[in-house]
């Protein structure tokens, strides 16, 4: 497995794409925009999904035009599918940003698992920054979304938003078993001890 990575303007949003090197099948995720960047680090792969950690315009933008170019399907939890075709839940409108409506094709929830050729991608529930924020584990990779930055986390104060789940949340990070490569839906990439030494939100 390898992770392939970009980040997109306004927000400095960062894209990832998972591809199984055996199969050539590959799952994004996040997709801020649709764009010939965006194109160019889905490249030659078999785009199977776009895993969306949370439902928020920065993260969502590009979805309707990637899932009609590549026929990926789009997966989400059901707590946050209703911002995909909801421009005021997804804060779209707020931002004078346009959005197209998509509709999920998976529903995700805590524990399930996703076949991505032989790379097996699981699903942990992390609400606080959304409601239905998730995390996306694979192999030694954990895709934390706006759940956990590095030596931060995501804000709380939006439509949906909890304190006191975003701290339930990097508890549950916290007490992963092992070490893990954190790459997350802003700012720069860490992992998960250095996060468990000197992140002062999940110590809290």
């Amino acid at each position: 497995m390898k992770v392939k990575q970009e980040v997109f303007a306004p927000l400095a949003n960062n894209c990832y794409l998972i591809v199984d090197e055996e199969s050539n099948k590959s799952a994004l995720v996040d997709c801020s925009e649709w764009t010939d960047r965006m194109e160019e680090l889905i490249g030659d792969t078999e785009l199977e999904y776009i895993l969306l950690t949370h439902g928020h315009f920065d993260h969502i933008g590009g979805v309707s035009a990637v899932k009609k170019k590549y026929g990926a399907k789009v997966a989400i939890s059901n707590e946050d599918a209703p911002m995909l075709s909801n421009s005021v839940l997804s804060m779209a409108a707020f931002q004078y940003a346009e959005q197209e409506s998509v509709q999920p094709d998976i529903i995700v929830k805590e524990g399930d698992v996703i076949e991505l050729g032989s790379v097996k991608i699981r699903v942990i529930s992390t609400p606080g920054h959304t409601k239905g924020g998730v995390c996306y584990i694979a192999e030694d990779c954990l895709f934390t979304g706006d759940t956990l930055f590095r030596c931060s986390c995501g804000r709380t104060d939006f439509m949906g938003g909890s304190e006191k789940e975003m701290l339930e949340s990097l508890r549950r990070l916290k007490a992963l078993d092992g070490d893990y490569k954190i790459y997350a839906g802003h700012e720069g990439n860490s992992t998960l001890d250095f996060e468990r030494r000197n992140n002062p939100y999940m110590n809290l």
